[in-house]
């Protein structure tokens, strides 16, 4: 058969590159489908241009704490539209170059949604195609809440193409989606509303860090509603109102835009598991240790799609790729993910940061530790930079001295938090950490008194 591989991957994100690209060293033919932009939603429609915005609204916040710094310095207008333009300039020819690289290596490729018509079988196009394995990587799309008028939010993809500053925006959910891009367009001079049905924002992450985080948002306008039941969202005018339930009153919210910040589930409705003996539960594919499917072994899934194990991060997409690889070409020698040692952030400003464990999953897994916490605001380092929230808390574990988990908030969180992922790693001990030398003042020289 024409349409006949080793290997079908559907999905050419990070998660579908790495087997993909795995499988074909390893001398298998190898087919990669795309129904949309070769590359995936980071670098094209997620983390790489959010973070050219992130980055302006760190320029903002810089200039709001000019007056700290003893510089007079004011926020006069920000040209949006010319900002769009300077994300663009990170994202155009990105999905060709990502499909000519997967060409380069002999991969073939094919535009298309594809639908499993048998176990080993696909449709793309109204073609035939079969493979004796296949890879999911099908990534994630925005979750929809059942609210009456939800179909006027606009969705992430939606808020990247956004022409102008709106005055007024309201974000459903307080996730990193809400949190990161309320951060931007509060700085920007939107008035900014989050509407959060759970009782704190990024319910995920540990809540005393969370809680700094929070408080902050506030300071710089950010009205953040927890506990609150969104009842509708209503079109009217130019703008729209939003009726939303909280402290037990119902009130109404004005909004140029609405967004959808209740976060991402992955995309595999569509995919007609059924014909392929795939066990699910929506979106949720039952995946064993390996990455594969329950009930068909020769289908393994990775990356957002895999809705039952890591979270939504482009390195992990990358990292179970990696294994799905490694266990398409090594039958006797499967491998299994571990998360606890890869790093989230959370790049609002000042950003968040975490690897390993929380407390309440480091108690359920019967560990013993030591919680050191610091409210840094009154440090050096963040002294240093003006900053209004920086928080630390570290777990270790007690007898062995070993980092069981750090959640840092503070301007230099993101890049402290691989050294804690890289003790979690490979066992290096608190008191490893704190015999280090490190640059000063940085506030990578605070990590001896975090611990």
């Amino acid at each position: 058969m024409a349409n006949s591989h080793d290997l079908i991957v559907l999905g050419a994100g990070n998660a579908g590159f790495a087997p993909a690209g795995i499988a074909k060293a390893a001398g298998q033919s190898v087919l990669v489908v795309e129904n949309t932009d070769f590359g995936g939603t980071c670098p094209i429609r997620g983390c790489v241009p959010k973070k050219v915005l992130v980055a302006a609204g760190e320029t903002l916040q810089h200039i709001a704490s000019a007056k700290e710094h003893k510089i007079s310095a004011s926020f006069n207008s920000i040209d949006w539209p010319a900002l769009m333009e300077r994300k663009d300039t990170f994202t155009d020819g990105v999905a060709e170059m990502m499909e000519d690289s997967l060409k380069g290596r002999d991969i073939d490729t094919v535009t298309g949604t594809a639908k499993f018509t048998g176990k080993h079988e696909v449709e793309i196009n109204g073609e035939k195609y079969e493979a004796k394995k296949f890879v999911i990587a099908t990534g994630s799309k925005p979750r929809n809440l059942p609210i009456p008028g939800f179909d006027h939010a606009i969705s992430s993809d939606d808020i990247l193409q956004l022409q102008k500053v709106p005055k007024s925006l309201v974000f459903i959910g307080a996730g990193v989606i809400g949190l990161e891009f309320s951060h931007v367009f509060s700085r920007a001079g939107s008035k900014v509303t989050i509407i959060e049905l759970a009782d704190r924002p990024l319910p995920g992450l540990d809540a005393d860090a969370v809680a700094a985080l929070t408080e902050e948002s506030k300071r710089i306008g950010i009205e953040i509603l927890t506990s609150a039941n969104t009842k509708s969202i209503e079109k009217s005018g130019a703008g729209f109102k939003v009726t939303v339930e909280h402290d037990g009153k119902e009130r109404t919210i004005d909004a140029d835009v609405v967004a959808n910040g209740s976060g991402r589930i992955a995309d595999v409705e569509d995919l007609n598991l059924e014909a392929a003996g795939v066990h699910h539960d929506r979106h949720v594919i039952a995946v064993d240790e390996h990455l594969r499917s329950v009930s068909n072994p020769d289908i393994y899934v990775a990356g957002d799609a895999n809705a039952q194990a890591g979270p939504q991060l482009s390195p992990v997409a990358t990292y179970e790729g990696r294994i799905v690889g490694h266990n398409l070409t090594h039958d006797g020698d499967l491998q299994t993910a571990s998360y606890l040692n890869i790093p989230s952030c959370v790049f609002t400003v000042p950003p968040l940061a975490s690897v390993g464990y929380q407390e309440a999953a480091a108690e359920a897994a019967g560990l013993k530790f030591a919680v050191k916490t610091n409210d840094l605001t009154s440090w050096r380092s963040a002294k240093t930079y003006a900053e209004h929230a920086a928080y630390a808390k570290v777990l270790v574990e007690e007898g062995t001295g070993k980092i069981l988990g750090a959640h840092l908030l503070g301007h230099g969180a993101p890049e402290t938090i691989h050294l804690f992922a890289f003790a979690i790693t490979y066992g290096v001990t608190a008191e490893q950490l704190s015999n280090t030398i490190y640059a000063y003042p940085t506030f990578m020289s605070d990590v001896k008194f975090l611990i």
